[in-house]
């Protein structure tokens, strides 16, 4: 049974995600509460995920994430958000955010969200990706190909297909690789630019101009690709 504590300063919001996923039978949502007594609420129940409001009155969330990542064992953190584009999103994402998640995500996806969160996923919702996108863009481009220059030819291509959004498994098809090999590959990549998950290197790839033009699985291997630095 997955163990939920869902933190928003709206109780019909807490209420109608507490509903939703009190729904699916795998899922015990232990606590849910205010920002004010999240910190004490996650350490007494001791959940796998942390659905977290990130703009509370009187409470802010991104404090919240902080003192939950400090936390010994700390527990899987997603924010939610009321707004499409949100000021916060990138600084979340930086401090160890799993995920950012809409409020009015559809049910039956929501639930998928949790599962996936869960089991070591990342998340992040389509509709606020740009955002994403945009704030690691102000970063300087120069930057990140400086810092593609320290992976090999093969740690490229997997970067390039990390920013497409494909998993693993797709990954490992695409370069003709075991899921474990890639698995691999990716945490590398990932350990390498100094990033916190999946989700940032999407971005870095995105940041860096390594976004192949097709991004089909079903094409089969992508050609091999030769950054500045040349073949290793």
């Amino acid at each position: 049974m997955l163990r939920v504590v869902v933190v928003d300063d709206e109780s019909l919001i807490r209420s109608g995600l507490q509903m939703i996923l009190a729904s699916a039978g795998d899922i015990d949502v232990v606590a849910a509460c205010e920002g004010s007594v999240a910190v004490e609420t996650v350490a007494r129940t001791r959940p796998d995920v942390v659905l977290l409001d990130v703009r509370m009155p009187g409470t802010d969330g991104l404090a919240v994430l902080a003192r939950l990542r400090a936390q010994p064992e700390p527990p899987v953190v997603a924010m939610l958000t009321a707004f499409a584009t949100d000021e916060y999103l990138y600084t979340a994402l930086s401090e160890g955010a799993a995920g950012y998640l809409l409020k009015d995500t559809d049910p039956e996806q929501l639930v998928r969200d949790v599962r996936t969160l869960a089991a070591g996923g990342r998340l992040l919702s389509p509709a606020v990706a740009p955002a994403v996108i945009e704030g690691y863009l102000g970063h300087s481009a120069r930057a990140a190909s400086a810092s593609v220059d320290a992976l090999t030819a093969r740690e490229v291509q997997v970067l390039s297909l990390l920013g497409t959004g494909l998993t693993n498994a797709q990954i490992a098809t695409r370069l003709g690789l075991a899921t474990s090999t890639a698995k691999d590959h990716i945490s590398t990549v990932i350990n390498k630019l100094g990033l916190d998950n999946r989700v940032q290197a999407a971005v870095f790839a995105e940041r860096a101009g390594l976004i192949p033009p097709a991004a089909d699985p079903d094409r089969g291997p992508a050609p091999e690709r030769h950054h500045q630095a040349g073949t290793r």
